[in-house]
């Protein structure tokens, strides 16, 4: 799912402090493009988890919505997929059985075939074949 969320960025001393207010969450970053991207993240970590936990991610609010503590706050928006986001980083692996005639398995064996990695390039093949 794609989902653009307004962010309220504001400076505090060196740093920058961002509020996502359809989240009630806070994060920082070094300047005005750090600050960005880590909106993005924390976005992105906070919405896997509320899939995870199967509870619906908040509807993103309009731009003229949100409203600035300071008169030098920045209002922008943040773009974020989070289909894409859980790819490139939901790296944790999971163990899966599976069940192979056993002369297939002596031959694999035998040629020093990975079993994890052929199946991984066949699973990326059939899913992007679709």
């Amino acid at each position: 799912m794609k989902a653009v969320y307004p962010i309220v960025i504001s400076k505090c001393d060196s740093d920058y402090v961002v509020y996502i207010p359809d989240f009630d969450i806070n994060t920082e970053g070094k300047d005005v493009a750090d600050a960005i991207a880590m909106a993005r993240d924390a976005i992105g970590i906070t919405g896997c988890y509320l899939e995870d936990e199967e509870k619906q991610l908040p509807a993103p609010s309009a731009l003229e919505k949100v409203a600035r503590t300071k008169n030098d706050d920045i209002i922008t928006l943040v773009d974020i997929d989070f289909a894409e986001y859980r790819r490139k980083n939901d790296q944790r692996t999971v163990r899966k059985n599976l069940t192979l005639p056993s002369w297939l398995n002596v031959e694999a064996e035998k040629q020093g075939i990975n079993f994890s990695k052929v199946l991984q390039e066949a699973l990326l093949d059939r899913l992007q074949q679709r």
